[in-house]
């Protein structure tokens, strides 16, 4: 995909784009990193069809909001700006984790501007999971002369395709997919140190915010989506019954990008 900036009131917002024509698709992604790791969907997804995929507020190439905790409703409204600066009136939304969360919020917050939605992996913690991450799961990180920083940051993107918790390396609590290619950390990595201090944002908002009051809210077409991999799979029964207009289809793995991009085509015409 291409990378460009828009230019809105007080900051600017980093994205990826491709294709043309159709109904736009928004493409949020999750926590930590940036859009850089939807360039592959983005591609797939772009014949025929324009693809768009902002680094949120405090992510990547994108400077943070200027709120001192900003919340998922925050970024929701954040995007509605972002549309706007691109004079988008109408979208479909992907959202993946932190990002199907504000992909959520922003259907609920402006249903004329959202068609249809695509929901991969919703979170619904418990109050003790939910406190056990705000307290470990985002470590503040901060440049030092010592460059360990450089290392921890490293160890936390790679522990978390290990382990889930990432905090909690444990056999229970043991991934299945194992280390990606050295390049493909490396770029995590690389997106995590551009934005060491504000990371934590949205992952904070992400785990402060409760889809379970929210998402019988939504009334547009929902696909509602989580690999059979992805730590977050055992919550998609829950969010399916709380969305009510909900389909779902079968979705092996995190790192199978072009079986989700046929998925995502079949639900947007």
């Amino acid at each position: 995909m291409l990378r460009a900036f828009a230019d809105l009131p007080g900051r600017q917002v980093h994205y990826r784009h491709a294709g043309s024509g159709g109904v736009p698709v928004l493409l949020l992604h999750g926590s930590p990193g940036s859009a850089r790791q939807l360039d592959r969907l983005g591609d797939l997804l772009s014949p025929g069809r324009r693809i768009i995929a902002p680094d949120r507020p405090g992510n990547g190439d994108s400077p943070a909001l200027p709120l001192a905790q900003p919340e998922i409703a925050d970024y929701a409204r954040a995007d509605v700006d972002f549309l706007d600066a691109l004079d988008i009136p109408l979208v479909d939304v992907y959202g993946s984790h932190t990002g199907a969360n504000v992909a959520a919020e922003l259907a609920i917050a402006a249903p004329t501007r959202v068609r249809r939605i695509i929901l991969d992996g919703i979170g619904l913690f418990s109050r003790e999971q939910v406190e056990d991450y705000l307290q470990h799961y985002t470590p503040r990180m901060e440049a030092d002369l010592s460059g360990a920083y450089l290392t921890r940051a490293f160890q936390f993107c790679r522990d978390q395709v290990l382990f889930f918790p990432w905090f909690a390396p444990t056999t229970q609590n043991a991934r299945s997919l194992g280390l990606p290619p050295p390049a493909a950390l490396h770029a995590l990595v690389l997106e995590v140190l551009k934005s060491l201090t504000t990371y934590h944002l949205g992952y904070d908002a992400s785990f402060r915010y409760d889809p379970r009051p929210r998402l019988p809210l939504l009334t547009q077409p929902v696909l509602a989506i989580c690999a059979n991999d992805d730590p977050l799979n055992p919550y998609l029964p829950e969010a399916l019954r709380l969305i009510p207009y909900a389909s779902t289809h079968p979705f092996a793995s995190l790192r199978d990008t072009e079986s989700l991009a046929n998925i995502m085509e079949k639900f947007l015409p």
